[in-house]
């Protein structure tokens, strides 16, 4: 049989007795019909038992057969003579060992609750114990197949329930609650025809993958689908890319400037920078009247960073020797440095005040203007919505000092910035726990700690900061407190997988805030998480590695890594209308596709993929780097650009250069524009992709990049 070739991944002894399996069951002898057929022999010291529902009153037949890299491939058909209305329909894998590791793509905290094929980016359910290890991962192939994703009716499903350390695969309708969250719904009906299912199943006892359990279906999943997306030119070819970099420039200096650029009046020097957001309503062609979507503020955090931006603006300036936008760029870099410290800590935002207008009887928001501003923090936290009541938030202060000399060794020896960014180091060393951790938010008055996130992987990025301040100044006050920081991430976040930051909880995903924090859904055995705290982690470990050479550091950060790249999309699901190979989800509690975090994390891919030498990782962070540009407007995304029309039909050529920040953010897609959204945060967005563009061609060389970028 043409499947026997692929038994040279199993010992001698075992591929016998699978061969003679495969051979029970191959059409040639009749394809199995019972309902549980019998387990190939290298599943059994894995596998207990699987169960397969009937379709209405249709047995399956099921078939393994030896897949890629070690997996065994089991679809399961019926050919339906009649149509079948059937609210659920279930595939149960029960392991034939107690797993004390649990992980699954979103999370499950009910029985009423699944993993709908909305998320299914990289798609696995991993379970292991100390000594065996058992992965599934849904057949895309069948999956991507028209009758599959394109029936109204049902939607392929996961469910992992860590109770009973049972895998569930299936068909049902969905809902969505909170955010986002999936449910059963009733009503999925399948026509006459030919119906079929399948997965790959992966076992190990190897130490090396169950040290890292994501490993197997990142490489899987890659070689599967990915590859031969990514040498095709996906996301986005090569060249369009500097296209969409232009044009984000032309879009918030040129033909959005009006709204974009913002110049708070700060003392002597001239300061300012693009907006922190803004809608559709601020187009120059929209016909009616502006209705801004939050306060009118500037932001330098963790999150949106007008400093990071700035210096992909200087980088595009000074080769194209353009002076005004030069000019920009250092007026961004002033009002960083304008932004005042108290005892070392600083603000993150500058805003106005708001208020609301009627007109034509519809309520609008709108700033107050410059002349009131006021500093604040981000309210992305869980003690007040209040900006300027906000407290410190350590995170926010450590990335932007980062970034401070970050600009300080590669763009202007300006001293201002080493100098303020020492005198928040030298405050942050003063508040160290004394188990290595550094707290996440300070009082505004007393800057003493608040309880929130104490002991959390937000710690990671000030390990990067002070590790870079060491390098610069070689004072190793900071690497001592760093490498600390960093043991206490190693020992209490990374394999617990409690990877709670302020986005977890705290944004618009707000599931768990009450309940959960710090703890685990119990269902599930996992912590809600969010990929930000795993790139902070990652890019910690791989700076602790780079200052001190022990590759502890580096396999630590791998591991780290691979989890993170567990929400990157490997495939290109029907289901989706814009492109989305590279492009990156949130959190397993979200529905975001191409979110511009990848932007933040494709360098840190690239850099583990030169360390490494891995061509997965190279492939992977470059096509981060493409689907950073996917969702903007333009005639360089025609496939984007059709669906932002049918959401928003007044749109033109003077909007070219608006990018929202994600795809699909409230869980759901449509042909129509449903999953694009209404505005676009700069340096969340367009700003963000650009820079990232620009930093990368610097670091790595524009010939690397020419001969990597497909």
């Amino acid at each position: 049989m043409n499947a026997l070739p692929f038994l040279s991944h199993w010992a001698p002894a075992v591929r016998a007795s699978l061969a003679a399996a495969l051979i029970a069951l191959s059409p040639h002898r009749g394809v199995c019909q019972t309902q549980q057929p019998a387990l190939p022999l290298p599943l059994q010291a894995y596998v207990r038992d699987i169960h397969y529902d009937r379709m209405g009153a249709a047995a399956p037949s099921v078939r393994y057969t030896p897949g890629q890299q070690g997996s065994i491939h089991v679809t399961v058909s019926w050919d339906l003579t009649d149509s079948v209305k059937q609210d659920d329909w279930q595939i149960t894998i029960d392991p034939a060992f107690t797993p004390t590791f649990h992980w699954a793509p979103h999370l499950t905290p009910t029985d009423s609750n699944i993993i709908a094929q909305h998320v299914f980016r990289t798609p696995a359910m991993i379970v292991q114990s100390d000594r065996r290890q058992l992965i599934l991962v849904p057949d895309l192939d069948i999956l991507g197949q028209p009758g599959n994703t394109s029936n109204p009716y049902s939607g392929w499903y996961m469910d992992m329930n860590a109770r009973t350390h049972r895998l569930t695969l299936g068909l049902s309708r969905s809902y969505i609650k909170e955010h986002v969250l999936y449910y059963r719904k009733g009503g999925a009906s399948y026509p006459p025809g030919r119906r079929t299912v399948g997965f790959y199943l992966f076992t190990s006892d190897d130490t090396a993958q169950l040290f890292d359990p994501w490993k197997k279906p990142l490489s899987f999943c890659w070689d599967r689908w990915g590859r031969s997306l990514f040498l095709q030119g996906e996301p986005l070819p090569a060249r369009n890319i500097p296209l969409c970099v232009s044009q984000t420039y032309q879009w918030a200096f040129g033909s959005w400037k009006n709204s974009v650029w913002q110049a708070p009046p700060l003392g002597d020097k001239k300061v300012g920078a693009p907006a922190f957001i803004v809608n559709v309503t601020q187009s120059p062609n929209w016909k009616g009247d502006v209705d801004e979507r939050e306060m009118r503020s500037i932001w330098n955090q963790a999150w949106f960073s007008s400093l990071r931006s700035a210096s992909g603006l200087y980088r595009y300036a000074r080769e194209k020797k353009d002076s005004t936008l030069l000019d920009y760029a250092r007026q961004t870099k002033e009002l960083a440095l304008a932004f005042p410290q108290k005892d070392g800590f600083f603000y993150a935002v500058i805003a106005t005040p708001m208020e609301t207008v009627t007109k034509n009887g519809k309520q609008l928001h709108r700033s107050t203007g410059w002349d009131n501003y006021y500093f604040g923090n981000s309210n992305r936290n869980p003690i007040t919505n209040d900006v300027k009541r906000s407290p410190f938030h350590i995170l926010d202060m450590s990335y932007t000092a980062w970034l401070m000399l970050d600009w300080y060794q590669e763009l202007e020896k300006d001293n201002r910035l080493l100098q303020y960014a020492k005198r928040y180091a030298d405050a942050l060393l003063l508040i160290q726990r004394a188990d290595g951790f550094f707290p996440a938010w300070l009082d505004l008055d007393t800057k003493k700690p608040l309880t929130w996130l104490d002991s959390s992987p937000e710690t990671s990025m000030s390990v990067t900061f002070l590790l870079k301040l060491y390098e610069l100044t070689g004072n190793g006050k900071y690497k001592t407190a760093a490498l600390k920081a960093m043991q206490a991430v190693i020992d209490h976040i990374i394999f617990q997988g409690r990877w709670e930051d302020f986005e977890t909880y705290w944004s618009c995903s707000r599931y768990g805030s009450d309940t959960l924090v710090g703890k685990k859904v119990a269902r599930n055995d996992m912590y809600k998480q969010n990929t930000l705290s795993m790139y902070w982690t990652a890019q910690a470990l791989y700076a602790s590695f780079k200052t001190t050479r022990d590759t502890q550091y580096l396999r630590y950060g791998r591991r780290v890594l691979d989890e993170m790249l567990m929400y990157q999309a490997s495939w290109q699901p029907p289901y989706m209308y814009v492109n989305v190979l590279g492009g990156f989800g949130v959190m397993n509690a979200d529905g975001e596709w191409n979110d511009s975090r990848q932007s933040l994390f494709a360098e840190l891919i690239l850099q583990y993929g030169k360390e490494l030498d891995s061509p997965e990782y190279i492939q992977r962070g470059l096509a981060a780097l493409k689907a950073s540009f996917v969702m903007m407007y333009s005639p360089d995304n025609p496939r984007s650009k059709q669906q932002w029309e049918k959401k928003w039909d007044f749109f033109g050529k003077e909007d070219y250069g608006f990018m929202m920040e994600n795809y699909g953010h409230e869980g759901a897609t449509g042909k129509e524009g449903i999953g694009i959204g209404e505005f676009t945060i700069y340096d969340w967005g367009n700003g963000a992709a650009s820079e990232a563009y620009l930093r990368i061609t610097a670091h790595f060389g524009k010939q690397w990049m020419t001969d990597h970028l497909k």
